[in-house]
């Protein structure tokens, strides 16, 4: 339940900035299956990876962590 919140706000965020997987992955340097893994909810990024994927996404982590994670 926790990796699938993970996964469909970093996929919205990742929409709403205008990045598709693969230039997103790109950007993060992993590879576009581990992306892809996390936005289905099968894997919770590590807190580094949250942390670079906020940052890319040019919000703040505590945005892109889901409410009840906090």
């Amino acid at each position: 339940m926790e990796a699938e919140k993970w996964g469909r706000r970093i996929r919205a965020y990742r929409k709403l900035k205008g990045y598709t997987q693969e230039s997103f992955s790109k950007e993060l340097g992993i590879s576009v299956s581990i992306l892809g893994e996390i936005e289905r909810g099968n894997r919770v990024p590590n807190p580094k990876l949250a942390d670079e994927m906020a940052q890319a996404l040019q919000i703040s982590l505590e945005e892109l962590t889901p409410p009840e994670e906090q």
